[in-house]
């Protein structure tokens, strides 16, 4: 394997590549890749990773890579290619190698080539216990459905219930504070941050507005941990709250909204959901993935 190696690159646009390895092919018609990385203002060190598949309209690869000492935890995430036409040409089984860029408020792939699957060898991981579809769809909140009770804590181990937002609208996403890819888990607190700008500027049933990011990651995100990261975030505690609790109760509630959250050993795969839930504890709308903007979300609770 190749040793990570420092490009020449202005000050502010620090980066490494590295050269890591993966296999071909393998269960579940997984897409074995390896990843020569380019991150501007961060280091990185080997990665091994496995796209799992496309996204509809083939603008995203899904993959899954293991763990970067100081950046990111194992985990399977999305990838976006700016430009469609050079992941168009991929199928599942392809060995290829792409470069990530990485900015403040943004990331993306280019320079997606195929490789030789021979030189590759990472072994195959075992398949997990499939979901059962039927109870997945039973339990499934939709736009309209009343929000069912829950019992969280919040950054300062207070209890987190559903009568703690009683007589407000209230807004929840899910996160977890180690997702490092400013798409994803970050946008959704930068937007969070932006709404709380927005409510504080408002009046009437809008200033009463609360937010709530419940993390996914109970193990690692301890309210300890939650409280530095609303502090880093800018949150005001009497607008926006960050939750954990039991795994299984976590459980019930990303299985509630459809965020995928799936562990094998230190991996994680996880989707987004963000959703507006009104005074009277009513579910008005469900946003999916992170393309909703705090202007959408304000238009929403003051029923534009």
């Amino acid at each position: 394997m190749k040793a990570a190696k420092r490009l020449s690159l202005p000050a502010e646009q620090e980066a490494v590549t590295a050269l890591p390895r993966a296999r071909a092919g393998g269960l579940d018609g997984v897409l074995r890749v390896a990843l020569p990385i380019i991150v501007l203002g961060v280091g990185l060190a080997v990665w091994e990773l496995v796209v799992r598949g496309f996204a509809p309209d083939h603008s995203t690869i899904q993959v899954e890579h293991e763990a970067i000492p100081g950046f990111m935890p194992a985990m399977t995430m999305p990838f976006i290619a700016r430009e469609e036409k050079e992941i168009a040409n991929l199928q599942i089984g392809d060995a290829i190698s792409f470069r990530l860029n990485v900015t403040q408020r943004d990331s993306w792939i280019d320079q997606v080539r195929k490789i030789d699957a021979n030189q590759l060898h990472l072994p195959i991981p075992k398949p997990g216990p499939a979901a059962d579809a039927e109870t997945t769809a039973r339990n499934r909140l939709r736009e309209g459905d009343v929000m069912p009770v829950f019992e969280l804590r919040d950054q300062d181990g207070k209890p987190v219930v559903l009568d703690t937002f009683r007589d407000h609208p209230f807004v929840i996403t899910f996160i977890f504070t180690r997702c490092p890819l400013p798409n994803f888990c970050p946008r959704m607190s930068q937007n969070f941050a932006e709404l709380q700008k927005a409510i504080r500027a408002s009046t009437g049933l809008s200033a009463t507005t609360r937010l709530l990011s419940i993390s996914f990651d109970p193990q690692f995100d301890t309210p300890e941990v939650l409280k530095q990261y609303a502090k880093y975030a800018g949150a005001d505690p009497a607008i926006w709250s960050f939750a954990t609790g039991d795994a299984k109760e976590i459980q019930r509630l990303t299985s509630g909204f459809s965020v995928l959250v799936e562990r094998e050993s230190s991996t994680i795969n996880h989707g987004l959901a963000t959703a507006l839930i009104n005074r009277e504890g009513k579910i008005v709308r469900i946003w999916r993935g992170n393309v909703w903007t705090p202007a959408e979300v304000m238009a929403a609770i003051e029923g534009r």
